[in-house]
């Protein structure tokens, strides 16, 4: 098999399981992961596009996105921790009074 479809396989399953902890999973925690597994494997099949195609565009947004990860990371964990000091969980069930 070409390495190509090895990593556009590598990168759906990476999404797929970063989806599935998002929908089947309550913790905050394994949620944030579940998109940066989703992010990963996005970045994943840029990369391979981009080798395919030889074209450097796929490359350069796989730093975007890595940028986007990075602050999505920074913003959700600190709400993450402004969740757990008033909450005592981190649970998205003990959160409903958050809704407006």
């Amino acid at each position: 098999m070409d390495t190509g479809v090895l990593l556009h396989i590598l990168s759906a399953w990476l999404f797929c399981m970063g989806l599935l902890a998002i929908c089947i999973r309550r913790n905050t925690l394994v949620m944030l992961m579940g998109i940066e597994l989703m992010l990963n494997g996005v970045n994943l099949s840029f990369v391979a596009f981009a080798h395919e195609l030889q074209q450097l565009v796929g490359q350069l947004q796989v730093f975007f996105i890595i940028t986007v990860a990075a602050a999505e990371s920074a913003v959700g964990l600190s709400i993450l921790v402004n969740v757990y000091r008033n909450f005592g969980s981190i649970k998205t069930d003990r959160t409903q009074t958050l809704r407006g």
